[in-house]
């Protein structure tokens, strides 16, 4: 196999990341800008507290504790929050500059490529919302991974139809789980309708950074010991993850990536066309059809890398409180369900079901304060109902239509009063039904997690906005590293099963040139004029979590929407929700659960119980963001799990 270059470390040239503990947004009497300072926090930060004490082990990807205290950042007419402020600063500086919305999406993805390898990369994909101030429409580009051509029904339970051996070392770390990456695609897309610098420009930022070397933060060493009995089985994983005794490098550790410093170079030069033909190509493919650590082959061909193609969906659009919520369409589940659970929650009055300890400027305050039990009830409730459809009938629409070939079913207004309905406030339902659409084709199954996943907010001085919500799929992907990047292992989100106990075929099957389900929900919010029309753009928001996905998105919304929350108090707010189980999710890295003994000491969690909900306090991993529209310009708020910022133009 060629390779682009070699890996390792070497002199840092950019000091920008130590001891991310800190936070990275404003306080409420200060403006944002595009500096951060030589520790890597930004200059107009606060001083919060470090990690909580959780146990990270308990997370599908590990977070960095909980920085209480954060504060909204106050930005002029352009703001981005990425989940490293590395990463942050890099886009902020494109949209001083001039560029988009699309432009700056580029410098964020590949930058973050470096700085959080775990999450996100060039080697995956994305789904992105864009909206063009000019003609005030909202595109929704699919960058999706695709299985390959070869395929089967069993490509991911057996090695051959001779042989029914599972993949080695398991499906996930074999080649099996890798899909067409997908993401570049979509930005080449993307910038060739919304950008304004050069293309080739727009890689610089992080082509420095590899060759000049970059600082190990908290948060991707925490990743790396985490895995790294899985990056060993990887030469290349192996040279530039952990130290030669095969014990992994540390929190402060200068890397430099050269590999990847030649691949982005071509790219830039070349457009995607070198990554997806050429050298990098056949890299990629080689690299996928490994059997070195007893890996089993995966079967990505040329072809495949070739024939790849973004596409361009119809955003799912639906009301809610005096908006308008714009969401990402199948293959993603996200914007479907988040706005199911929202249409049903509208009928109810969560206004009266605000959160307690919001006034002042203390700390719990600033957190979110903490949501009362009758509002996570109903806010679970409603969300096993989405998801009760979103397991049933949500997979690729390409291969299996909706009910009523429109997501304009499962959203109509009168169903989804129809499901409210259901909801008993003094029980819970524990497992909830599917709504009837009569007979389906296929049935359907719950998605793998995509714990390996960034989301990138941004809005520029022209008014245009992106919300991209970005993977590899789970920590560090598929841990197959080629040219200075993870190859992602998104084919488990595919059902590996072909059929369900009844033996009909199951929508989110593998098929060839298929894209699996995901719940990503990268998510525009609109102010609704009085006739019912699109109003001004009011909010950017979206979360990495997985199937989690869509849960941290509506407590996001409904605290921006029925509570009057400041974005970071949004997303500071306690994470907390349920998919289509007896499980209510209560994030005990918050402060102000009390997660000792399960939670059994704890009010909220108590009261849960008694309603039959089976409450966990096991720590989440959110990594939201929200950018919202004041008079005077924007106010940001970033995850206080992850290491992200917010930045932008001073007031």
């Amino acid at each position: 196999m060629r390779r682009l270059g070699r890996t390792g470390g070497g002199a840092a040239a950019l000091l920008l990341i130590v001891g991310l503990m800190t936070a990275c947004s404003s306080s409420t009497n200060h403006t944002a800008s595009c500096t951060v300072s030589s520790n890597g926090t930004p200059v107009t930060s606060g001083v919060p507290t470090g990690p909580s004490g959780t146990n990270l082990a308990l997370r599908p990807e590990v977070a960095t504790g909980y920085r209480t205290g954060m504060t909204p950042v106050k930005t002029g007419d352009f703001a981005v929050s990425t989940a490293n402020p590395v990463a942050t600063e890099a886009a902020c500086k494109v949209l001083r500059d001039g560029g988009t919305a699309a432009d700056a999406l580029i410098v964020a993805q590949t930058v973050l490529n470096l700085v959080e390898p775990q999450a996100t990369g060039i080697g995956g994909g994305a789904f992105l919302m864009y909206y063009d101030a000019t003609t005030k429409t909202v595109d929704s580009y699919d960058g999706r991974e695709t299985a390959p051509a070869a395929a089967t029904e069993d490509y991911l339970r057996y090695i051959s139809a001779a042989d029914h051996t599972v993949p080695q070392p398991n499906a996930r770390a074999s080649g099996r789980s890798i899909g067409v990456p997908g993401v570049l695609r979509l930005l080449e897309t993307a910038h060739n309708e919304h950008g304004k610098q050069p293309w080739k420009d727009l890689f610089t930022p992080a082509i420095n950074l590899a060759d000049g070397g970059f600082k190990i933060s908290p948060r991707m060493a925490s990743q790396i010991n985490d895995s790294k009995a899985d990056l060993a089985r990887d030469d290349n994983a192996k040279a530039y993850f952990l130290q030669p005794d095969g014990s992994p490098k540390t929190a402060g550790t200068t890397l430099t990536n050269p590999a990847f410093g030649k691949t982005l170079s071509a790219i830039a030069t070349d457009g995607p066309n070198a990554f997806y033909t050429g050298a990098i190509a056949a890299d990629i493919v080689d690299t996928t059809a490994t059997t070195s650590g007893g890996r089993t082959p995966g079967q990505l061909s040329l072809a495949d890398l070739q024939s790849y193609q973004a596409k361009k969906r119809t955003a799912v659009c639906s009301p809610y409180r005096g908006h308008e919520i714009c969401g990402m369409p199948n293959p993603s589940s996200g914007g479907i369900t988040v706005e199911s659970a929202l249409g049903i929650l509208s009928n109810f009055d969560l206004s009266s079901m605000k959160p307690s300890d919001l006034s002042g400027d203390g700390n719990t305050a600033r957190d979110g304060g903490k949501p009362t039990p009758e509002a996570v009830h109903l806010i679970a409730e409603a969300e096993r109902l989405a998801y009760a459809d979103r397991d049933k009938y949500i997979a690729d629409s390409d291969f299996v239509p909706l009910p009523g070939n429109s997501p304009q079913t499962l959203l109509n207004p009168d169903y989804l009063k129809q499901r409210a309905a259901l909801i008993d406030p003094s029980k819970s339902l524990g497992t909830a039904k599917p709504g009837d659409f009569g007979p389906v084709p296929v049935g359907n199954g719950p998605q793998q997690p995509e714990h390996g996943t960034s989301h990138i907010s941004i809005v520029d001085k022209y008014g245009n906005a992106a919300a991209m919500t970005t993977t590899v799929e789970s920590a560090f992907g598929s841990f197959h590293f080629v040219d200075g990047f993870i190859l992602n292992n998104q084919l488990t989100d595919f059902s590996a099963e072909p059929l369900d106990k009844d033996g009909n075929p199951i929508a989110n099957r593998i098929d060839p040139g298929k894209r699996p389900r995901s719940s990503m929900a990268p998510t525009l919010v609109f102010d609704r004029n009085p006739d019912g029309t699109r109003g001004p753009l009011y909010a950017v928001t979206g979360s990495p979590g997985g199937a989690v996905i869509i849960q941290f998105v509506v407590k996001t919304l409904v605290g921006l929407l029925d509570w009057g929350m400041n974005p970071q108090q949004a997303v500071s707010m306690i994470d907390f929700g349920a998919a289509n189980t007896p499980t209510t999710y209560l994030g005990g890295e918050h402060p102000a659960v009390n997660a000792a003994d399960n939670g059994d000491h704890d009010a909220v969690v108590q009261k849960l119980r008694t309603l039959g909900d089976q409450v966990s306090v096991t720590p989440q991993s959110s990594g939201l963001s929200a950018l919202v529209r004041d008079g005077n310009g924007w106010i940001g708020g970033a995850d206080p799990r992850r290491e992200g910022a917010v930045l932008g133009s001073p007031r």
